[in-house]
């Protein structure tokens, strides 16, 4: 990723009001690109959107479910890069509301699509789905982007299809127009600023903020943990390189090294001692339904075919991102404190440092 390549150039972020649409909207301007966004207002509170200045009223709230609103608001910004983000994206809300989250998740996707398949301006769309897109048979091994797609719970289905969908619209419309469409899979990220429901840190906030026991559900489930502002670099650099090179680019995994995976226990106690203090109650992994126990994507592409590499150890990632909630709890500035780990991961970045542990 080269920060003078986004000088300029029309970018639209769909879900920009979420926690990862908001942290990259924020990192785009900053690097000069014009953002445009689509998404419903923010759903939780606080919101980090709000708190970074985001307004919530105008044309780009906007529900990906709206064809034609979708369709009339690419065709006015005429964006040339799109990063689609836009999705419900909590498993447990996919048990309780299945069709809303293929709605959403499946005919979003081709919604957004179908409006950039007349647009004139666009060159590059990256379509963000998950780590989760994969059939898990709980083998122990990382996934790879050559395993096959599967997806036991509505969630993790509904982003497989998205998967299928993205690859039939590259193959029937954009590639020969030379226009890059790739899928980034990616999972689990933790930092400042995520607010939303039965997700780990935020919860585990929350419940320490206020004198509460934290209820770990799944204390011995693996995943794939980094910091967000992780993937948000591969996406960029993925967006780069589809722009110039759109030729046989399909999809990537954007995780950390296979020895930064960790469990959910680990990664609580990690956040207690950064934290200062905080109850936890262990659960059983037969509590509520199937999620999976085992979760580790393998970047090997990403590293060779887009330079991607992550920056900060898990053990950082947790500091900082512990950090930036007691900061803002304290009165500090959402934004202040988004922009300092920008400044800092960016800094990494451009000295092609590896990964760096907590101090």
């Amino acid at each position: 990723m080269t920060n003078e390549f986004w000088r300029g150039k029309r970018v639209l972020v769909t879900g920009h009001t979420g926690f990862k649409g908001s942290w990259l909207t924020l990192w785009l301007r900053e690097l000069g690109a014009e953002v445009s966004g689509l998404s419903l207002a923010p759903q939780t509170e606080p919101s980090l959107h709000r708190l970074l200045g985001g307004g919530m009223d105008g044309p780009d709230i906007i529900d990906i479910r709206d064809r034609d609103a979708v369709t009339h608001h690419v065709l006015k910004t005429r964006p040339q890069i799109v990063f689609h983000l836009a999705a419900q994206a909590l498993v447990r809300i996919g048990y309780r509301s299945p069709v809303e989250t293929y709605d959403v998740n499946v005919i979003g996707t081709a919604n957004l699509l179908d409006a950039l398949r007349i647009s004139e301006d666009i060159r590059s769309i990256v379509v963000v789905t998950t780590d989760k897109v994969y059939h898990n048979a709980e083998t122990g091994l990382a996934f790879m982007e050559s395993d096959p797609l599967g997806g036991h719970d509505p969630y993790s289905a509904s982003k497989a299809a998205a998967e299928i969908v993205a690859a039939s619209y590259r193959a029937s419309f954009f590639s020969a127009r030379r226009i890059g469409l790739a899928t980034a899979r990616a999972g689990n990220v933790i930092g400042g600023g995520d607010w939303a429901e039965d997700r780990l840190i935020p919860d585990a906030v929350r419940a320490w903020q206020s004198g509460e026991t934290l209820l770990v559900k799944r204390p011995r489930a693996v995943r794939p943990w980094q910091h967000v502002l992780e993937p948000l670099g591969g996406y960029m650099g993925l967006a780069e390189r589809l722009w110039q090179t759109p030729e046989g680019i399909e999809s990537y995994n954007f995780g950390p090294d296979h020895g930064e995976a960790a469990s959910i226990g680990a990664v609580l106690k990690m956040a207690e001692r950064h934290f200062g203090g905080g109850e936890m109650v262990l659960g059983e992994a037969a509590d509520g339904p199937h999620e999976a126990g085992y979760l580790v994507l393998d970047s090997a592409r990403a590293r060779v075919e887009l330079g991607y590499q992550p920056r900060w150890r898990l053990a950082e990632t947790v500091r900082r991102t512990m950090e930036w909630y007691r900061a803002q709890c304290d009165g500090t500035a959402a934004r202040d404190l988004c922009l300092a780990d920008i400044r800092d991961f960016t800094a990494l970045a451009a000295k092609h440092e590896p990964l760096r542990a907590a101090g």
